[in-house]
């Protein structure tokens, strides 16, 4: 019953927001990345992603990424920087090893800002890795 469930844990998927350049604006914006840092690719990646802080709340986005190779990232969105006042949620799914795999990924409210940043290795940026 129980005991025979299965939950797998997700290992080496991450979720990064870096600042960059934006040449249609002309400033600089945080992307967030989600990066597949395994060894095998990674299948049907679902994220849906908010932000909250008590009363406060963003809309809910959907997004889906049909396969990301393994050391491969992909660009989810632009994130606002009165978004990152709140606390920035990403529930990352997705299917490898014939398995599906799940993942919360937090960004604390106030918690994203230059002097935070660290290098992201795949993407050759810094950023933020999210809890």
């Amino acid at each position: 019953m129980k005991k025979d469930i299965e939950i797998p844990i997700a290992k080496d998927v991450h979720i990064a927001l870096v600042r960059e350049w934006n040449k249609e604006f002309l400033n600089k914006d945080w992307n967030a990345y989600i990066i597949n840092n395994r060894s095998t690719p990674i299948d049907m990646v679902l994220i849906v992603s908010k932000g909250f802080d008590g009363e406060k709340k963003t809309s809910i986005l959907r997004y889906a990424f049909g396969n990301i190779p393994s050391k491969g990232f992909e660009k989810i969105e632009m994130v606002q920087e009165e978004v990152l006042r709140l606390t920035n949620e990403f529930f990352v799914t997705f299917y490898a090893e014939n398995k599906l795999f799940e993942k919360r990924f937090l960004f604390e409210k106030n918690s994203v800002n230059e002097q935070n940043t660290v290098p992201i290795p795949l993407l050759e940026m810094d950023g933020i890795l999210a809890k």
